[in-house]
């Protein structure tokens, strides 16, 4: 194994804040280096937070909001252009583009990854 794919402890698991949301805006983002959109998603206990996402090949505005999403939101902000990412908007990149990681049922805003 890599050490990027070295095995790793539950306390390692357990430091990463992976959790569900709800998208509640997205906006256009011309200053981008590559083509993305800005998203904003609702986690529940943990606020509302925004992002910079390169999602564009696959999803239009109107497909993502009220779309349940998983994101890490206990990484630090990210300077991106203009723009102050709050939180990894987690999908699986494929030669069309990155596809979003899928929640099969609602749960609240907020809940943890188990």
């Amino acid at each position: 194994m890599s050490e990027s794919t070295a095995e790793i402890t539950w306390a390692d698991f357990e430091k990463v804040l992976i959790v569900a949301g709800t998208i509640t805006r997205v906006e256009a983002f011309p200053e981008a280096r590559k083509p993305a959109w800005k998203v904003w998603a609702d986690f529940g206990p943990w606020g509302e937070r925004k992002t910079s996402a390169q999602i564009v090949a696959l999803y239009k505005e109107e497909d993502l909001v009220g779309r349940q999403v998983v994101g890490v939101i206990n990484f630090p902000e990210k300077q991106i252009g203009p723009f102050r990412s709050q939180f990894l908007l987690t999908g699986f990149p494929t030669p069309d583009g990155v596809v979003l990681t899928a929640i099969e049922r609602a749960v609240p805003n907020g809940t943890r990854l188990a």
